[in-house]
């Protein structure tokens, strides 16, 4: 079953990928393996053989993030995650935009918040 593909803007690649799907094809290409679940508190990642890690916070960081909006309801907005643990173990995280909040900790809320990701500030340098 194929799928046609509407008309790309211009300034679009048209080889970068464009769906969710494409998107984690891609980066499962890139060595991004493995599938986290998200916690309240932490990651989660079951491996191949049973064994069940969790990745707090300060474990693990976000390389790239691709936001998804929902062709019938632009409310509908998911987020892929690419992740890397600090051992690195490299996967990807799919979440609703927002769905979870309510149930995540404080430091998860602040790891997944892709609004400041693009500012990049320490605490402690802002005394200088």
């Amino acid at each position: 079953m194929s799928q046609e593909k509407n008309s790309n803007p211009e300034h679009q690649d048209t080889n970068e990928p464009d769906t969710l799907i494409e998107r984690l094809e891609d980066l499962k290409e890139r060595g991004y393996t493995y599938d986290f679940n998200l916690t309240a508190h932490a990651l989660e990642l079951h491996k191949d053989d049973g064994i069940r890690l969790t990745l707090s916070p300060e474990d693990f960081n976000i390389v790239e993030f691709f936001r998804f909006e929902g062709m019938s309801n632009p409310s509908d907005t998911s987020i892929l995650y690419a992740i890397e643990s600090g051992d690195g173990l490299k996967g990807t995280l799919v979440s609703s935009y927002g769905v979870y909040a309510d149930a995540m900790s404080n430091e998860m809320i602040k790891k997944l918040d892709t609004r400041s990701s693009l500012i990049v500030h320490s605490d402690d340098d802002q005394a200088h």
